[in-house]
């Protein structure tokens, strides 16, 4: 089995804290850093859990995206996509004793991802396309999402998108319903926020809503998180989604539940 996905490759900072972050204040850490970004995950993650994974993006030719880019592919996962001049992405996120994150993100050039610079060639084989919203949110790489759908369903793969943010949902406002609707994916995977901040019922054919500690439902059926000890949140909800692709909900819940229990997105 063969994912694809498109998206963001950042470089992603973990920062779990002792205690409360306060201004002009000190206080000790653990950190890691290395790749990140929902569609990167998902990729990694889909290696992990037993898939062939292939991400689609745009890198920056800086230090950061050469990292990010490496790791990647150590991963086990094909990377392919342009590398242009410019800042790749960074996200920050800060993690408190509960597990609990708040995120910081800068997507460098990520976001200007060219439909001309797509390669046809890099969704042949493709079973599923895997779509981060934020790949959604804002042209270019809407129009170069759009025609990367197109290309694998008309080649009999299947699609999935990740509504990713409720914030950049409603920036995005009614643009952002309407690609879905044209899209017509598969399984859209959200949160309750997300899909509270959709404002309509996702166009899909299945509807995967992630509820944190008390699981997630499919099609309105609950299937219950399975038992972790939690120390970051961070990434939980790409490794269900990769969980969900791979295998179904029982591999979903099993792969969050190893996401949570460590530090950092990736496997």
């Amino acid at each position: 089995m063969l994912i694809c996905s498109l998206g963001d490759l950042l470089l992603d900072v973990i920062v779990l804290t002792d205690g409360a972050v306060e201004s002009d204040s000190e206080g000790s850490a653990r950190t890691r850093a290395g790749a990140g970004g929902q569609s990167a995950n998902v990729a990694a993650w889909s290696v992990e859990l037993g898939a062939d994974a292939r991400f689609v993006g745009k890198r920056a030719a800086d230090a950061a995206g050469g990292i990010v880019s490496a790791e990647l592919a150590g991963r086990g996962v094909e990377v392919v996509g342009p590398v242009a001049e410019g800042r790749n992405g960074v996200v920050v996120s800060l993690v408190d004793g509960d597990g609990r994150r708040t995120m910081l993100t800068d997507r460098g050039v990520a976001p200007e991802l060219r439909a001309e610079e797509l390669e046809m060639a890099w969704f042949r084989g493709c079973d599923v396309l895997h779509l981060s919203g934020y790949s959604l949110f804002r042209n270019p790489i809407a129009e170069a999402a759009a025609k990367a759908a197109g290309a694998v369903q008309t080649l009999g793969g299947r699609l999935s998108v990740d509504l990713s943010s409720a914030t950049g949902i409603r920036a995005a406002g009614d643009a952002f319903l309407q690609r879905l609707e044209l899209l017509r994916p598969d399984v859209v995977f959200g949160n309750e926020s997300e899909m509270a901040a959709l404002g309509a019922d996702p166009p899909a054919r299945s509807v995967v809503v992630k509820r944190g500690a008390a699981g997630f439902t499919v099609d309105g059926r609950q299937v219950p998180a399975a038992p972790a000890e939690v120390v970051d949140t961070t990434g939980a909800g790409d490794a269900l989604a990769a969980g969900f692709l791979v295998g179904g909900p029982e591999l979903a819940a099993d792969a969050a539940a190893q996401c949570v229990a460590k530090l950092g997105a990736m496997p």
